[in-house]
Formats: structure tokens, sequence, C-alpha cells
């Protein structure tokens, strides 16, 4: 893929994922793995690209009045420490990395495909006995793999009535951030020579800048990207079967 297919499709995920409110690290991944880049390459890009959406996620979903900080600190205080720490100290060999990676992708394309739905009774709050064991396995997920942790806190707070869509939305950026940032700084502890270079983060960064900020404003709104989102999730399952046959 050359640089500008490459930022195209970049575009596109962040367009789709920001307008549920998530960084894209899950379609990032999938782009970046069929562009060709090396895995010590792929998670810090794809971890600073969701820094990037996230942040615009936040600030237009937050701006509308859906983050409410009982959603997001019980999550978050657990898996900043767990993203750091397996980040900086956990690195998989290429073949379980392309299998979990894989994995991963699948699961992020069966949330995508899935319709939206909303439980009856939200109750805006999680028990800490399930959100500080959860935020600490998603932030171990985030660390390791490259994600923000978004595709698994936000069905699960919709799914277990904790939150409702633009809820889980707003609250889903500000962890995906945290944890992005916690993983970051945990791999720039590992790779003391970032193995990522400014022509990547200025012609990728600038394409999902703008591809966020348009998903998250029409999220915030009457969007429904239903249709596009199923559209990613095939791509998604390319990806992840083109790893797993690869292997």
């Amino acid at each position: 893929m050359t640089i500008a297919l490459t930022a195209a499709a970049l575009f596109v995920v962040a367009v789709l994922y920001a307008s549920v409110g998530h960084g894209g690290a899950s379609g990032y991944l999938a782009v970046l793995a069929l562009a060709g880049k090396e895995p010590e390459t792929i998670r810090p890009l794809a971890l600073s690209l969701n820094v990037l959406v996230s942040s615009i996620a936040l600030m237009r979903f937050g701006g509308r009045g859906h983050f409410h900080w009982n959603l997001f600190w019980p999550f978050a205080v657990t898996a900043v420490p767990c993203a750091f720490l397996a980040g900086w100290q956990w690195t998989l060999p290429p073949g379980p990395y392309s299998i979990l990676l894989a994995l991963i992708l699948l699961f992020a394309a069966w949330q995508l495909a899935l319709p939206g739905s909303t439980p009856k009774n939200v109750s805006r709050g999680a028990p800490l006995r399930w959100a500080l064991p959860a935020g600490a396995i998603i932030g171990i997920l985030s660390g390791l793999i490259g994600v923000g942790g978004g595709i698994f806190l936000s069905p699960l707070l919709i799914l277990a009535g904790w939150a409702a869509p633009r809820a889980a939305a707003a609250a889903c950026a500000a962890f995906i951030l945290v944890s992005s940032l916690g993983a970051l700084a945990g791999l720039t502890l590992q790779y003391p020579m970032f193995p990522i270079t400014l022509a990547d983060l200025l012609s990728y960064g600038g394409a999902v800048i703008v591809g966020g900020f348009l998903g998250a404003s029409l999220g915030v709104s009457r969007f429904n990207p239903l249709v596009l989102r199923r559209a990613l999730a095939i791509v998604l399952m390319i990806a992840a079967l083109k790893m797993l046959l690869a292997i």
C-alpha cells in the first residue's frame, strides 16, 4: 500500500471509530498490517493515532454533556498502570503477536457488525468490584497489543446497563486517551529510539485528525454509521485472516 492509500484508509477508520467515541486503534492495526509495517512500528504508531482521535472524540462528546466521571475513573485507575507495565515489560514474539492481534481484530469486527443496543435501565455507574479488574485486564491488552481498549469497554458499559450509548462513547474516549498514553509511556522506556518516523506521524496523523473530527461531529448528532461499520468489519476480518494465514 502506498502512503496516500494508507492515509486514506486510516482517515476512513478514524471517521467510523470516532463516531462512536473510539480512537480506532484496532482499525489502524489492520490497515498498518496490510500496509506491511513491522510489529515494533505498528504498536506505537497505532497508539499515537489513537491519542489524537480519542482526544477529539472526548472534546466533541464531552462538550455536549455526555461525559460522566463515575463511568471513567473506576476503569482508568487500574488500566493506566497496567497499560504502562505491559507496554514497558512485555513484547510478544511475531507469531503469538500475530495470533493475538488477529483475535483482537476479529473481536473488533464482531463488535462493529452488531447493531447498537440500549438497555432499558441505565445506572450511569459501574460497581468497583467489576470495574477495577476489568480496567486492569483492558489495560494489559492495550499495552501488549497496541489498542486503547474501547472495543472492550464500550460494549461492557452498554450491555451491562451502566451507560447509554453516547455516555459510553464519552467515557470510552477518555479511557482510550489515558490508556493509550500509559501504553506509549511504557513503549518509550522499552524502545528509547522510538520506532516511528516524523513523516509517518505527519502524514497519517493529519489524516486521522480530520477523520476523527468529522466522525465525532457526526456521532454527537443523529449519524448512524452501521452500514459503514459493517463494511469496516469485513476489512478487519480480511486483515485478521491474512495475518493468520501468514503464520
